[in-house]
């Protein structure tokens, strides 16, 4: 069972119109997931993006057809993830499928106690090793009468992060076992949500007792990552990192 400490995150990525079993196979990926009792997971739609036949694609306005790119992403503890992998690999004829070492923050149902929140520190640059964090929610989530994704950018941004980014998911579950999607012309109101920062340890490690104040149904993990380039567009603004 998923619990605070070291994990797996299993991440995989294929083409919105393969298929297995006649279906799409990210539909019937989140199902595995959902039947094997993951803890969550959550599907997202590229705007752009190539694959192993080199064809590039992208979202073009209007367009009735499209072939994307999925990805889909589960956390989980290594034993979990190592017996997900087979059926995985029967079902993902043409893709990525890549497994990373991650440590699990917060998995919380409603009602868990809230901590204190820390104090802003000074801006630092960022270069070298440093920690991903990333929040797994749902969009319906709200937080003083806020959606809660604005509510923890708003936040992040108020602790001088260096950047976050929100996704919002076409399909997924989490701690509730519900699964959501898009709903019909996409306009249902409680797709899942995924919010992702990088930043250093220190400055990460400051966040975490606010986010276990804030989030109350959901998954907050780590993972250690390689800053290649953090450069800013204009001015002293700088780019979303991640």
């Amino acid at each position: 069972m998923l619990g605070r400490g070291p994990a797996k995150k299993l991440i995989i990525y294929v083409s919105e119109q393969d298929r297995y079993g006649g279906r799409p196979v990210h539909e019937r990926l989140l199902e595995l997931f959902h039947e094997r009792g993951c803890a969550g997971a959550t599907v997202t739609k590229a705007v752009a993006g190539f694959g192993p036949h080199g064809v590039f694609r992208k979202r073009e306005a209007l367009a009735l057809t499209e072939n994307l790119p999925i990805r889909i992403e589960v956390v989980e503890d290594a034993a979990a993830i190592e017996r997900l992998l087979p059926f995985v690999y029967d079902m993902v004829e043409e893709g990525l499928v890549e497994v990373l070492d991650t440590s699990v923050v917060k998995y919380a149902r409603r009602g868990e106690p809230p901590l204190a929140s820390p104090a802003s520190h000074p801006r630092v640059r960022l270069e070298g090793r440093a920690k991903m964090l990333t929040v797994f929610i749902d969009e319906s989530d709200e937080w003083e009468g806020a959606p809660l994704h604005e509510a923890i950018v708003k936040r992040l941004r108020m602790l001088d992060l260096a950047g976050a980014t929100v996704e919002r998911g076409m399909l997924g579950y989490g701690a509730s076992r519900r699964i959501h999607s898009g709903g019909l012309m996409h306009l249902s109101a409680d797709r899942p949500v995924r919010i992702t920062v990088v930043d250093t340890e220190e400055r990460i490690r400051t966040v975490l007792p606010v986010l276990d104040e804030m989030v109350a149904d959901g998954l907050v993990v780590t993972s250690d990552v390689d800053i290649v380039a953090y450069r800013a567009g204009r001015g002293d603004e700088a780019p979303p990192v991640a």
